[in-house]
């Protein structure tokens, strides 16, 4: 049974609430899964998962800054996250609002780890979105 972290940062609630469906998600599929808030989420939690799940709300089409600084310092592994499965969910004030360009950004830094994003051809073809 595979582990997955689901990491989040919610100012305004709405990541928050999307991060909780998203774990309950997982847990239906029997997989263990960790739900923690970016801002008390270390590091090395990114070792212990087989697969990292990443939500952020939109900030002017891209990632809320607690993310991105968690990427960021996230370099001390570069290499370490390879083969691990990536996903990666926001919400925006409104239907245009950034969304795809927020979660392109996310997969993008877990693609620069040597992590492995799955495309979808039905639904929301990058990850899920909220308004």
């Amino acid at each position: 049974m595979g582990k997955i972290g689901i990491v989040y940062y919610s100012r305004a609630g709405k990541t928050e609430r999307m991060a909780k469906f998203v774990y309950r998600g997982v847990a239906m599929e029997e997989v263990e899964a960790e739900l923690k808030k970016v801002e008390e989420t270390s590091l090395e939690d990114l070792l212990s998962w087989d697969g990292i799940i990443v939500g952020s709300p939109t900030y002017y089409g891209l990632v809320a800054a607690p993310i991105k600084d968690f990427f960021d310092r996230s370099i001390k592994y570069h290499g370490k996250l390879e083969g691990k499965v990536g996903g990666a969910f926001s919400s925006s004030a409104n239907i245009g609002g950034g969304n795809e360009t927020t979660i392109m950004s996310i997969l993008q830094m877990m693609l620069i780890h040597g992590m492995v994003v799955q495309g979808s051809s039905k639904g929301d073809h990058y990850g899920p979105v909220s308004i």
